[in-house]
């Protein structure tokens, strides 16, 4: 009897170590970030035509945007290491603090790209040629904060890559029409990036890394995103008149507009301290709120 309630113990230990190194791994990659990025990917493959869609196709999709956001999060997370570990803001992310190894890490972000890479193999032939180009560029933005002020931009950019990689994986091709979607996701990405850039400001200066509030300093980056937000916005409301939406949509980018009103009334030039309510609440509910309203316009509109 003892010896069973030893081992049954025994097991429920391992079970329960297993899943906080799951949890910690999903903290290194901000897994909860995913309501940013996933909604508007979904977008895309509402948006495209699926002549030849299959439930596999889905799946493997899904797939594929799991995996290249975790190698790319987790392959900036190794690159930045040294960096996070000067930062108090940062400081205590797995890695400098040392609840994942180096070479955990490096394995990790290895098999988060063979399965990005093999995913696309399986979905079609443009999918898998352009895949080791999206994974290369997507890991070259951890580079760019090191060199030049553009990073955000870029990290728009590699984000905005998941609603044209799912219109690739759905189609087999790759439309005008979507890269309006693209440009929008990229400027939405880069508008909030510059915000949440603002909080280092002395830390970028001090340590030689590269920002738009570092090098213009916090007010004229604040004006950068809010026009970056304004393109969003109109590339939200092109795409209407693209693929001949609604009301119902109309509605929802209306909605959109209003919080990106929200998001900069938060932040000012000598007021930070809502910078997190900005980043986080105001633009998680962004991403879902484009996702719903383009669902029910296609379902009611």
């Amino acid at each position: 009897m003892e010896e069973s309630r030893s081992l049954g113990a025994g097991m429920f230990s391992s079970r329960g170590a297993l899943w906080r190194r799951i949890l910690e791994y999903g903290r290194m990659i901000r897994f909860s970030h995913s309501v940013f990025l996933l909604p508007f990917a979904m977008s895309a493959f509402l948006l495209a035509p699926k002549e030849q869609f299959t439930k596999g196709k889905f799946i493997l999709i899904l797939v594929a945007l799991v995996c290249a956001r975790s190698a790319a999060m987790g392959f900036n997370r190794i690159l930045d290491r040294d960096i996070d570990a000067l930062n108090p803001r940062t400081a205590m992310r797995s890695l400098p603090a040392g609840r994942i190894g180096y070479k955990e890490a490096c394995a990790f972000v290895a098999a988060s790209s063979v399965g990005f890479l093999a995913s696309a193999f399986f979905l079609n032939e443009l999918a898998a040629m352009l895949a080791p180009l999206a994974l290369g560029f997507i890991f070259a933005y951890s580079y760019t904060k090191r060199f030049t002020t553009l990073s955000h931009f870029w990290l728009g950019i590699a984000t905005a890559l998941a609603p044209a990689g799912t219109w690739v994986a759905v189609t087999g091709e790759l439309e005008p029409s979507i890269l309006v979607l693209v440009g929008s996701v990229a400027m939405w990405v880069c508008g909030f990036d510059i915000l949440y850039a603002c909080q280092d400001v002395e830390f970028d200066r001090d340590h030689g890394l590269f920002s738009l509030p570092a090098r213009l300093g916090i007010g004229r980056a604040l004006w950068v995103a809010r026009f970056c937000h304004l393109l969003s916005f109109l590339g939200f409301l092109w795409i209407k008149e693209l693929f001949g939406l609604g009301v119902i949509y109309l509605c929802g980018v209306g909605a959109i507009g209003v919080l990106f009103v929200v998001e900069h009334s938060l932040v000012s030039e000598k007021d930070l301290s809502r910078i997190n309510d900005a980043f986080f609440t105001v633009n998680g509910v962004v991403s879902v709120l484009y996702f719903v309203a383009l669902v029910g316009d296609l379902i009611w509109g």
